[in-house]
């Protein structure tokens, strides 16, 4: 009967059970939608097996999968330093402390779109013009953590999104053309703005500083960014220092509603 002793559950059992629940659901809220996710449910397989095996008293094969368990902690932050800096920097952010993001991160029904404030409309219709007319452009969009630290590199502004606007501030002969703007739910918050250029070799040899930027971005925030490439005029979508592809512009319409919901 030893055997079944893990079977007599208490309320602090419980209590742990839910909290390990509810870990897990964040984390795999965090890495959803990224490369990530196939190396988290890989880990948590992996997990589940050593404990069957310890569990049926497989002891050689248990100590074995036991070994790389106990260095698994080490394993995790050098495989996940990208998704671990994003939750540090969630944590840390000013915004994470506001009623509104509160309910954002610590609510299990989604009901994102009566957050979503950005006019997307005219948002895609200026970058529908420029990718047109071969317009170079780079669009962050800030969502939860706060982007002051890139912001103090270009010029401070307050300026409520349109097509028009947009437009002529990516026009070649524009002085504000040079660099990224900065959007947070309706208006834009900074222009000319130097973004941190990411190193990855992954990226492909086609694109150039605009995406690589993009991808920079991306990859220490969780900021949703658009570029528009001056030699091509497409439109390329940047999230989690991934490029994400989609068909038209409906299909990208969706996507950001989605991303700028959550």
């Amino acid at each position: 009967m030893d055997k079944f002793d893990f079977l007599d559950i208490g309320f602090i059992d419980i209590l742990d059970i839910l909290l390990v629940a509810v870990l897990l659901f964040y984390a795999y809220r965090l890495v959803k939608g990224t490369v990530a996710i196939n190396i988290f449910f890989g880990i948590v397989i992996f997990y589940v097996i050593w404990k069957l095996t310890d569990i049926m008293n497989l002891d050689v094969l248990s100590n074995i999968l036991g070994k790389f368990i106990s260095v698994g902690f080490f394993a995790l932050i050098v495989v996940f330093q990208q998704e671990i800096r994003k939750f540090l920097l969630m944590i840390g952010s000013t915004n994470f402390a506001s009623r509104r993001n509160v309910i954002r991160y610590f609510r299990f029904i989604n009901q994102g779109q009566d957050l979503l404030k950005i006019d997307l409309t005219a948002l895609l219709g200026a970058c529908d013009k420029m990718a047109a007319d071969k317009t170079g452009a780079i669009i962050v969009m800030e969502r939860e953590n706060n982007l002051d630290f890139v912001k103090n590199t270009g010029d401070e502004a307050n300026i409520e999104i349109s097509a028009q606007i947009l437009e002529t501030i990516f026009f070649k002969n524009s002085p504000l053309h040079d660099g990224a703007i900065i959007v947070k739910d309706n208006s834009i918050t900074a222009t000319r703005v130097v973004l941190p250029v990411s190193e990855s070799s992954s990226i492909p040899a086609r694109f150039g500083l605009r995406h690589r930027a993009a991808v920079g971005i991306s990859e220490k925030t969780d900021a949703l960014v658009l570029v528009i490439s001056e030699q091509t005029g497409k439109i390329s979508y940047v999230k989690d220092g991934e490029f994400c592809k989609f068909k038209n512009t409906e299909d990208l319409r969706r996507l950001l509603t989605e991303d700028l919901s959550i």
